[in-house]
């Protein structure tokens, strides 16, 4: 059960308004950052999920956040999510435990770490226009910002810099390539950025494994995960779902003739998106090819942070994970970048401004 028995995970369910019944509950491991189980009773009920205070310290916000967006997330082609409330009325637990929360479990639902079918692409840029769709209306000034500068380019970098000066010297050593090359990038994207587009509330971590699918047709039904549902340029949310639907390999694999940008990915998923009526501005479509190279290196530069920091961040299996991500990540914000002129020519082609 990993961190909490049986016992414990049921005690802390009976706080929520659900039927009282002997819960099991399974582990998901996917997330790198909360610790999440599927609570079941002969068949699969709900999501009960320990949020990680040591990352979101506002946790009332965030679910605040989740809250104001599950209202309006819900519509033709959309699967909607339900918060369960506490006995006393609460959208999350607070105990000495943790913070914890209940959300409802989507039946015969699956999800995909990495793709090579071009319809499960499509449907994952259908989705994600829809989610943006869906909360296209709400006041950006309601969401309040669960991690702070999380795509700022800028804080990265000096976040990166930091750890560089406190690092053991056995660890700039064996990362030596990869510091290179975020030093490198870093300067040829401050070059690319542009500033001047419309604030949006964006789900900013649109990973492939965070949509789920139907089990029986493979539609795209819903984005979960929306612990990082804040403002933000759409780009993010593009640049974001790209890197792990045209790299078909996993995100920390060693093996980088494995990781490729699939042109029959990226156009799939770019036609998946323009299937939603047209909410896009002029500038934002022309910097959605930045988004794919942008986001895989801020991923990157932060997994090599974290491994400069001795890996108090992200969960890790074993010591180099995180050096292996980054380089991995390095290595598709390279191929995304060696096809930067291709995805211009496709978007233009693909997507319609407002």
């Amino acid at each position: 059960m990993g961190k909490h028995t049986l016992e414990e995970l049921n005690h802390i369910q009976a706080n929520f308004n659900l039927p009282e019944k002997d819960y099991i509950f399974s582990p998901l491991n996917d997330g790198y950052i909360n610790d999440t189980y599927v609570s079941e009773n002969k068949t699969p009920c709900y999501i009960l999920q320990r949020i990680n205070h040591n990352v979101f310290k506002d946790i009332e916000g965030l679910m605040g956040n989740i809250d104001r967006a599950l209202k309006q997330l819900n519509g033709n082609g959309y699967q909607e999510i339900d918060l369960i409330r506490t006995t006393s009325g609460k959208y999350f637990l607070s105990d000495n435990s943790g913070f914890w929360r209940v959300m409802t479990y989507i039946n015969n639902s699956t999800a995909h770490n990495t793709t090579t079918e071009t319809k499960v692409a499509f449907e994952a840029g259908r989705i994600i226009g829809k989610f943006h769709l869906l909360l296209k209306s709400v006041e950006t000034n309601d969401f309040v910002d669960t991690i702070a500068q999380f795509h700022d380019l800028d804080l990265r970098e000096s976040q990166f810099n930091e750890a560089l000066s406190n690092a053991a010297s056995t660890k700039l050593e064996i990362a030596k390539t990869a510091i290179a090359f975020s030093q490198r990038m870093l300067g040829q994207l401050k070059e690319l950025q542009t500033t001047d587009l419309p604030i949006r509330i964006c789900h900013n971590d649109t990973k492939l494994n965070n949509i789920l699918f139907s089990k029986k047709t493979n539609t795209a039904l819903c984005l979960i995960d929306l612990d990082t549902l804040m403002k933000g340029y759409f780009h993010y949310d593009f640049g974001d779902a790209i890197r792990t639907i045209v790299n078909t390999a996993p995100e920390d694999e060693q093996e980088h003739s494995k990781i490729t940008f699939e042109k029959n990915l990226f156009v799939a998923f770019t036609e998946g998106l323009a299937t939603n009526e047209r909410f896009l501005t002029q500038k934002e479509i022309d910097n959605l090819p930045l988004g794919a190279i942008v986001m895989p290196f801020l991923h990157g530069i932060r997994a090599l942070t974290d491994y400069l920091n001795n890996n108090i961040y992200y969960k890790v299996a074993y010591e180099n994970q995180n050096l292996d991500r980054c380089l991995s990540l390095f290595d598709f914000t390279q191929k995304a970048f060696d096809e930067l002129d291709y995805m211009r020519d496709s978007v233009s082609s693909l997507l319609k401004p407002l």
